[in-house]
């Protein structure tokens, strides 16, 4: 997917919804049981984050236009944005065209419904409040603006996603290699579906296992960055705590899953703070002066979730990637037989 691609389909999530929220009474009885509650911790004495989570919500990545200067939503304006948002994806169903499905790539074809669309109902909530974009920095809950490389950066991936000379040329996601919409990370984003992560920690690794196409992130504790020639779709990751906060710094990624389409030296920050038992306080900051006028950070919640993790079997039985460079061929004649 595209860096616009990416953003389109991340903006999208705030709006649409699959069902309403639970009611404010239940959350709110729900969320002061779980501060009562210890957090669980290792033999070492640091917050145990193993187990399985979900970042699904609908709160979009960047802020939409319509609550411009509004960082948060009190909980009856959140409660009619949920409400809104779950009537246009319920009013989705059936359908060839909308918003939706033109983020997902499938418009004109259809190809989701809603039974297949899991990604929560509710904004993000922390702090007690519910937010109306995932970037808390700028202020304004955009994507900074791109440096003259950045931009030039950009066009070309726009226009990569119109090569179609080989299926090796086709996105990683369309070929099941990778998570699309950075769900993989870093960052890990929420996306359509499949937003849960299981969690396994030991005092030298943190393995996340991502539920989308089966990723897995190994982060190494205390570790060292290898040279930087050496490259990783989902760059390399050394973690070391602060405090009761898992700190994870990645560099090294390849030219093919650089966040927003960054540049060789994109370095990712992430931080994964247990604020109570059913909650991690997921942050992760981008900074990349080649691509970002600014560095900029995400900040939203994984909540636990009873799982299990199932298998995802992408491209099991499934002719897409022959229909899309069969179809490639009908369109243009003169391009070469593969």
């Amino acid at each position: 997917m595209s860096k616009l691609s990416s953003r389109r389909f991340c903006a999208c999530i705030g709006a649409l919804a699959l069902t309403l929220g639970a009611p404010l009474v239940a959350q709110t009885s729900a969320a002061a049981k779980s501060k009562n509650r210890k957090i669980q911790r290792t033999a070492d004495g640091h917050p145990d984050l193993s187990g399985v989570w979900t970042n699904a919500t609908i709160t979009p990545m960047e802020r939409p236009a319509s609550l411009a200067g509004k960082a948060t939503l009190s909980d009856t304006e959140a409660k009619e944005f949920e409400k809104n948002a779950a009537k246009e994806l319920a009013d989705v169903d059936g359908k060839s065209e909308s918003p939706l499905l033109a983020a997902a790539g499938s418009n004109g074809t259809g190809g989701y419904n809603i039974l297949f669309i899991d990604r929560g109902s509710e904004l993000a909530r922390v702090d007690g409040v519910k937010r109306t974009s995932l970037i808390v920095d700028p202020a304004d809950g955009k994507v900074p603006p791109l440096t003259p490389e950045g931009r030039k950066r950009a066009n070309l991936a726009m226009r990569s996603n119109f090569i179609y000379t080989s299926i090796k040329d086709r996105p990683l996601s369309e070929r099941c290699l990778l998570g699309f919409g950075s769900t993989s990370g870093p960052p890990m984003l929420p996306v359509l579906y499949n937003n849960n992560y299981q969690i396994v920690q030991t005092p030298d690794t943190v393995m996340i296992l991502v539920e989308m196409v089966h990723d897995v992130r190994i982060v190494r504790m205390n570790g060292t960055h290898p040279p930087e020639n050496v490259h990783q779709w989902l760059g390399d990751s050394i973690g070391h705590w602060e405090g009761d906060t898992l700190v994870v710094d990645t560099t090294n990624f390849t030219d093919q899953t650089r966040f927003e389409g960054a540049g060789d030296k994109l370095h990712i920050i992430e931080r994964f703070q247990r604020i109570d038992p059913d909650t991690i306080l997921y942050r992760a900051t981008i900074d990349d002066p080649s691509t970002f006028t600014k560095q900029w950070t995400l900040e939203y919640p994984f909540r636990a979730t009873p799982g299990p993790v199932y298998e995802y079997a992408c491209h099991e039985g499934n002719y897409a990637a022959t229909d899309i460079m069969g179809g490639a061929r009908k369109a243009d004649p003169g391009a070469p037989k593969k």
